[in-house]
C-alpha cells in the first residue's frame, strides 16, 4: 500500500509539472502584421510572460485565411490566436463559431466599436487607409475622387483586395458608400490604376518614383515619410475606412489559456503603447498618440456597417477579380 501511495504521489506530482509545462508551453500565432511588428509584439509580450514560447506564421490576411480554412478542412487547425487586419474575416469566422469568446476581457478604454459585444474578437489599433503620394508628384490629390481624374491618369497603385485585409474593408465600405459606390473602382480602372499584392508593394512604388499616387495604410506612409521616404500623406476629404487588426481566440486552441494572456496583453496598458511606440494609433485613446499625428488633429471616419460588409464582401472580391484581374 505504501508503496501504491508513493507511487499515487509521483504521479499526481508529474501531472502537476506537465500541466506547469502546459502553461509555460507552445502559444501558435498566425498573424499579418509585417515581419518586424510581428517580431517585436511577440518579443514583448514573451518579455511580460517568462517561460511561454510563440510560434508564429506570417503572411497577408487573404493567404491566412486560406491557410486556415484548408486546415478546418482536414480536421487540424494549427494556431491557438489570431491577430489580422480586418473585422470582418473575424466576424466570418465567428459566423462558423471558430472563435472563442474571451468575456473577461478588459475592454476598458477601447474605442467604441473596436471590439465584438459578445467578446470573441477585440481591435489592437486603429490603421486608416489614404492617398499618398511622392513629393515629386505634379498633383497634390484632396479627395478619392481626384484619383479618377485625367491628371492621374496611369499614376496610381493601390493594394488588391484579394490580398489585403485592410484593402477588402476599404473596398466593400467604398461600394456602400452613397457617394462613391462600386463607380469609383471602375474609374480607378478606366484610368490605369493598377492594383500590386499589397500595401508594402505600394509604398515602394510610390516611395520609390514609380508611380507617382498610392491607396495605401497611414502607418506605411507617414512612418516612412518620418524616415525620410520622399513621400506625403493625406486623409480624403470623403473619409477614410479603419480596420482594427482584431486579436481572438480559436475555438480550437490547442492552449487557450496562454491565448488569454495574449489578449491581456495585446489590450493592457503596456501592449497599447507598444502599437504607439510602433507608430500605430492604439485602440486605446489614453496610450496616447503616435509622433506623426499632432495633437488637435482629428481624422474623419468612413461610417461603414460591417455586418453589411461581412454579407458582400466575397461577392466585391469577385468583382475586384473580373475587373482587375486576379
Amino acid at each position: 500500500m505504501k508503496t501504491f501511495v508513493n507511487t499515487l504521489a509521483a504521479g499526481q506530482l508529474a501531472l502537476a509539472l506537465l500541466a506547469g509545462a502546459a502553461h509555460a508551453g507552445t502559444l501558435t500565432l498566425y498573424t499579418s502584421q509585417p515581419e518586424a511588428d510581428a517580431t517585436k509584439t511577440v518579443e514583448a509580450f514573451k518579455a511580460a510572460n517568462p517561460g511561454v514560447e510563440v510560434e508564429i506564421f506570417r503572411s497577408g490576411t487573404s493567404d491566412l485565411l486560406t491557410k486556415l480554412a484548408a486546415e478546418f478542412a482536414a480536421g487540424a487547425p494549427q494556431p491557438d490566436v489570431l491577430l489580422i487586419a480586418d473585422a470582418v474575416s473575424m466576424e466570418l469566422l465567428k459566423k462558423d463559431n471558430r472563435l472563442l469568446a474571451y468575456p473577461e476581457a478588459n475592454v476598458e478604454g477601447l474605442a467604441q466599436d473596436s471590439y465584438d459585444a459578445e467578446r470573441t474578437y477585440f481591435g489592437s489599433k486603429l490603421i486608416t487607409t489614404g492617398i499618398a503620394y511622392n513629393t515629386g508628384a505634379a498633383e497634390k490629390p484632396e479627395s478619392w475622387a481626384d484619383l479618377a481624374e485625367p491628371a492621374y491618369k496611369d499614376g496610381v497603385v493601390m493594394p488588391s483586395p484579394l490580398y489585403s485585409g485592410a484593402a477588402a474593408y476599404m473596398m466593400s465600405g467604398i461600394a456602400l458608400d452613397p457617394a462613391l459606390g462600386w463607380d469609383f473602382y471602375t474609374g480607378l480602372k478606366d484610368n490605369g490604376t493598377i492594383a500590386v499584392r499589397g500595401n508594402g508593394a505600394v509604398l515602394k512604388a510610390v516611395a520609390g518614383g514609380e508611380k507617382p499616387y498610392g491607396v495605401l495604410v497611414d502607418f506605411m506612409a507617414l512612418n516612412a515619410k518620418a524616415e525620410g521616404s520622399p513621400i506625403e500623406f493625406v486623409f480624403p476629404a470623403e473619409g477614410v475606412s479603419a480596420v482594427t487588426e482584431p486579436v481572438a481566440i480559436l475555438s480550437s486552441a490547442k492552449n487557450p489559456e496562454d491565448g488569454r494572456r495574449f489578449v491581456d496583453f495585446i489590450l493592457s496598458d503596456d501592449g497599447q503603447k507598444l502599437a504607439r511606440d510602433m507608430g500605430y494609433l492604439p485602440a486605446k485613446a489614453s496610450a496616447g498618440r503616435p509622433d506623426w499625428l499632432p495633437e488637435g488633429v482629428e481624422i474623419k471616419l468612413m461610417p461603414v456597417d460591417i455586418e453589411a460588409v461581412t454579407e458582400r464582401i466575397e461577392a466585391d472580391k469577385a468583382g475586384f477579380a473580373e475587373l482587375f484581374g486576379g
